[in-house]
């Protein structure tokens, strides 16, 4: 994860043929969205504050900083408040990375959002998995609705996307 986000140098451990740009500097100049921040581990945390703080990063295995100039947008589905308290989140990166929060209510509250999200997700698996299938069946979509979804729209996208794959439909 941390060579991900950070980069590395060729040789720095097993595995690293060649130097890699991490997604902090693809992503200069411009916006990274990082999802399910609240999954980090207290030591990227470290990394991510300061490469917020200070606009620089320095990939793994160098010893020479970057400077980058990044914009971060930040999803989770835990309640990263709870996560500072128990020592889990580090307060200082959630009042960094706190700006604007929005708030999306779950799927399971907002039933009327699953037909769209699901010939979206239809579409998109037909495209993909190169499927032709129509529509889902309106008995489908009630049992669908009926469902509450505890992955939220993850779920969704993923019940959408094995139904494509093992559909026998034109491929």
């Amino acid at each position: 994860m941390e060579s991900e986000m950070f980069g590395h140098k060729k040789g720095s451990f097993t595995g690293a043929i060649a130097d890699k740009q991490g997604l902090f500097e693809v992503a200069d100049g411009g916006t990274l969205f990082l999802d399910e921040i609240g999954e980090l581990p207290l030591s990227i945390q470290v990394k991510l504050l300061r490469a917020l703080q200070e606009r620089i990063i320095r990939r793994v295995g160098s010893t020479e900083d970057t400077k980058v100039d990044v914009r971060i947008i930040a999803a989770t589905n835990r309640n990263l408040e709870d996560m500072v308290q128990k020592g889990t989140f580090r307060q200082d990166l959630f009042y960094r990375l706190n700006v604007i929060l929005i708030k999306t209510p779950a799927l399971r509250e907002r039933k009327e959002d699953i037909p769209i999200l699901a010939a979206h997700f239809l579409k998109k698996f037909n495209d993909k998995l190169n499927k032709n299938i129509g529509s889902i069946s309106d008995e489908a979509m009630e049992l669908m609705k009926k469902y509450d979804y505890p992955g939220n729209v993850r779920e969704l996208e993923n019940m959408i996307e094995r139904t494509v794959a093992l559909e026998a439909g034109a491929t």
